[in-house]
C-alpha cells in the first residue's frame, strides 16, 4: 500500500512536470518575459497645423534624442565624459542624470532634439545603455506669425497652449516603443534581442487662418507699435457668414521656436479671447440694434444734445464740449453721442437691453476652439439701476472680450445670426490626404431680423462716410464701422490718461465678407489725440482694403461718398496716360500738376504703362510713374511677331 502511494505521488509529479513544461511552457515563458521587458517609448510624428490654403504654419522636423538606461551603464563617469562635449553640456550634469535610479532617463537639455552630426558622433561611440530614438522638433516657417493661436509644445511634444493644446489628441497620434529584456538590476538578458512597435503619426489640422490676411494684420500691428508704443494690441478678422476666424494676432508676441525665453504671460495668454475690458462706443452697435428691433427709435427722429444727460442726480457728459445740439438719431450714431445712446437705453429699459446684450453673446464664452477664453462681466439684474442702465447703453461698466465683440458685430453683418467662431476647418490624415472630419458653421441663434441688421449696417456705413469713423473710409469698398475709446479701470477707479482705443468694421456694407476688430491699449501718439477714430480706424481700413482684395471682392460704385472735413483733403483721381504720345502726356500732366507729380521711366515716344493705374484714387501730391516705350504700331508689330513665332 505504501509502495502504491509512493508510485502515485511520483506519477503525479511527473504529470505536473509534463503539464508545466508542455502545456504551460509558452504561457509561463511569456509571463516571465513580461516581468523582464523594458520599453523605450517612440513617438509618432506630430501632425502639422496648416493655413487655409494648406501651407504649414508649424510642422514637426524629426530630430534624434538620447534615452539612457542607467542600470546598463557600468562606467558612468567615462560615459558622461564622452557624451558631454557632443551634447554641449558639463560632464557633471550628464553624470548626475545617468546616475539616477530610474529605468530610463532623457538627458536634458542637450540630449533632446539633437542634430544629425551629434547623433552620428554618439552612434560611433557604441556606449552601453545609451539609445538613440527620434524625437519631433516643431518648426515654424513663418516665425512668430499667429504665435498665440498656434501655441507651443513641451519637451515631450505635448501641446501646452493654443491649438497645440486644444487639438493635442488629434496631433499626437499613438506612441510605439523599442522593447528589450533585462534582469531586475537592469542588465540585458543575453540572446533575447529587442522588438520595435512603430508609432502612429498624428493627423494634420487645417485652420481657417488666411495666410495673406494674417500677414496684413501683423504688418499693421507692427506699424502701430512702432508709431504709438502701446502696452498691447489685439486684432481679429472674421468671415461673418460662417464664423471662421481668418486672422488673429496680438502684441506683445513671441517666437514659438524659442518660447522658453519669452515672458510666460505672453505665451500663456491670447489677449484676443482672454482679455476683458470696457468696450466703449463699439458696444453702441448692440444698443442701436436692440432699439431698432424693438421699434423704440426711427433714425430720422430728432434729438437734442446739450452736452450732457442727467441720470439719477449725475450729469453724464458728451465727449464733445457743448454737445452736438439738435441732431437726428442717425447723427447720434455718426457722432457717437453718449447722451443720445443713454436716451435709447432708457427707451428700451433694463430688461430689454440686457436681454439683447446676452442674446448677442456677451457674458458667456463664445465656444471658440482655443483654451483660455474669458467670459466677460455684466451687471446682475438686481444691480442695474438708472445709472448702470445709462452707462451700459454707451459701453461703460460692462466688460467684454474682443472675440465676443467680433461675433456680436458679425451677427449684424450676416443678417442677424450669432455664429459660433472656429479656427479649425478640417482634420486630415497626412499619409492619405483623406479628410477625417469637417467643421460645419454653427448658428447659435437669430438675434435681430435681417431688415434691422441691414438698417444698422447702413447707419454704420454713414459713421465711416460722414462721422467719427471717417479714417477707415476706402473708396469703393463700402466700409461700415464704429469707433471706441474707453478709459481703463484699475482697482475700482479709472486711470487718468489710460485708454483702450478701438474700431470694429465690416465690408462691403451691403453684403459683408469680412469683420475686423482692432484694440490698442494705452497708445502714446505724438500729437496727443487719443481717439479710436484717429488711431484704430485707419488700421482697420487698411486691413479690410487689403483683405477684400485678397479675397477677390471687387470695388463698388454704389454706397456713400465720404464727406470731407477740414483738415482732411479729398483724394485725387489719377488720369489715364497709357497710349498717349509724349506731348499729349506732358499736356495732361500740366493740367494735373497742382495735385500730382509725374516721373518718366525709360525711353520712347509713347506711354506704354503707368503706376498707379488710371482711375485710381490717391492723395494729392502723389507721384505717378509713366513708362515710355515704342510707338503703338511698333508695339503691335513686335507682339504679332512674338505670337506668330
Amino acid at each position: 500500500m505504501l509502495l502504491f502511494g509512493l508510485f502515485a505521488a511520483i506519477g503525479a509529479l511527473i504529470g505536473r512536470l509534463v503539464y508545466v513544461q508542455g502545456w504551460q511552457a509558452s504561457w509561463l515563458s511569456n509571463l516571465a518575459k513580461q516581468s523582464w521587458d523594458r520599453t523605450v517609448p517612440l513617438s509618432g510624428i506630430r501632425g502639422s497645423i496648416l493655413a487655409s490654403n494648406g501651407q504649414p504654419l508649424t510642422y514637426t522636423a524629426s530630430a534624434p534624442t538620447i534615452v539612457a538606461v542607467p542600470s546598463q551603464i557600468k562606467d558612468k563617469a567615462g560615459t558622461a565624459a564622452k557624451l558631454a562635449p557632443i551634447l554641449h553640456m558639463s560632464a557633471d550634469s550628464v553624470l548626475r542624470q545617468i546616475s539616477q535610479r530610474e529605468l530610463m532617463v532623457y538627458i536634458r537639455p542637450g540630449g533632446r532634439q539633437m542634430s544629425e552630426e551629434q547623433a552620428n558622433a554618439i552612434r560611433k561611440l557604441e556606449l552601453p545603455g545609451i539609445y538613440l530614438t527620434e524625437d519631433g522638433k516643431r518648426a515654424y516657417p513663418y516665425g512668430s506669425l499667429a504665435a498665440q493661436v498656434l501655441g507651443i509644445t513641451g519637451y515631450d511634444n505635448v501641446g501646452l497652449t493654443g491649438l497645440e493644446r486644444q487639438y493635442n489628441a488629434v496631433l499626437s497620434g499613438k506612441k510605439g516603443g523599442i522593447t528589450f529584456y533585462a534582469k531586475a538590476n537592469g542588465e540585458l538578458i543575453p540572446g533575447e534581442g529587442q522588438s520595435v512597435v512603430e508609432p502612429t503619426d498624428g493627423d494634420d489640422i487645417k485652420t481657417t487662418l488666411n495666410l495673406q490676411i494674417q500677414q496684413f494684420v501683423e504688418r499693421e500691428i507692427e506699424q502701430a507699435v512702432a508709431e504709438y508704443h502701446p502696452d498691447s494690441v489685439t486684432a481679429i478678422v472674421e468671415n461673418p457668414k460662417t464664423g471662421a476666424i481668418l486672422a488673429m494676432a496680438n502684441y506683445p508676441t513671441f517666437s514659438p521656436a524659442d518660447w522658453r525665453s519669452a515672458d510666460p504671460a505672453t505665451y500663456n495668454r491670447n489677449l484676443a479671447i482672454w482679455q476683458t475690458f470696457e468696450p466703449g462706443s463699439t458696444f453702441k452697435i448692440v444698443t442701436l440694434a436692440a432699439a431698432l428691433q424693438e421699434n423704440k427709435v426711427n433714425l430720422n427722429d430728432r434729438f437734442y444734445d446739450p452736452g450732457y444727460y442727467e441720470v439719477a442726480g449725475h450729469r453724464i457728459r458728451c465727449w464733445k464740449a457743448g454737445g452736438h445740439g439738435s441732431e437726428s438719431f442717425l447723427n447720434v450714431v455718426e457722432n457717437s453721442c453718449n447722451p443720445g445712446f443713454i436716451a435709447l437705453g432708457e427707451r428700451l429699459g433694463k430688461d430689454a437691453l440686457f436681454s439683447y446684450i446676452r442674446a448677442f453673446g456677451f457674458g458667456q464664452k463664445t465656444g471658440i476652439d482655443l483654451p483660455g477664453e474669458g467670459n466677460g462681466i455684466l451687471f446682475k439684474p438686481s444691480q442695474v439701476g438708472p445709472l448702470e442702465l445709462a452707462t451700459t447703453a454707451f459701453g461703460q461698466g460692462v466688460s467684454v472680450t474682443p472675440i465676443q465683440q467680433v461675433m456680436a458685430v458679425g451677427a449684424v453683418a450676416n443678417g442677424g445670426k450669432l455664429m459660433k467662431p472656429y479656427l479649425v476647418s478640417e482634420i486630415i490624415d497626412p499619409d492619405t490626404g483623406r479628410v477625417v472630419s469637417v467643421t460645419k458653421p454653427t448658428v447659435v441663434r437669430q438675434v435681430i431680423s435681417p431688415q434691422v441688421a441691414a438698417e444698422v449696417r447702413a447707419a454704420l456705413e454713414s459713421v465711416v462716410a460722414n462721422g467719427s469713423g471717417s479714417r477707415a473710409y476706402r473708396d469703393g469698398y463700402r466700409i461700415a464701422g464704429k469707433t471706441g475709446t474707453a478709459q481703463v479701470a484699475k482697482n475700482g477707479r479709472y486711470e487718468p490718461g489710460h485708454y483702450i482705443v478701438s474700431f470694429i468694421g465690416m465690408a462691403p456694407a451691403n453684403d459683408p465678407a469680412l469683420v475686423c476688430y482692432v484694440a490698442i491699449d494705452n497708445p502714446h501718439p505724438e500729437h496727443g489725440v487719443v481717439f479710436g477714430g484717429v488711431i484704430a480706424a485707419p488700421i482697420v481700413g487698411n486691413i479690410l482694403d487689403d483683405g477684400l482684395r485678397e479675397l477677390g471682392v471687387p470695388p463698388q460704385t454704389q454706397g456713400l461718398k465720404k464727406k470731407y472735413r477740414y483738415p482732411e483733403v479729398p483724394p485725387v483721381t489719377v488720369p489715364n496716360f497709357v497710349g498717349l504720345t509724349m506731348k499729349e502726356a506732358q499736356n495732361l500732366a500740366l493740367e494735373n500738376s497742382a495735385n500730382l507729380r509725374v516721373q518718366l521711366v525709360g525711353q520712347g515716344d509713347v506711354i506704354i504703362a503707368q503706376a498707379p493705374a488710371g482711375g485710381a484714387q490717391v492723395e494729392p501730391g502723389s507721384t505717378i510713374r509713366l513708362y515710355r516705350g515704342q510707338k503703338a504700331s511698333a508695339i503691335h508689330t513686335v507682339a504679332t511677331f512674338a505670337l506668330g513665332g
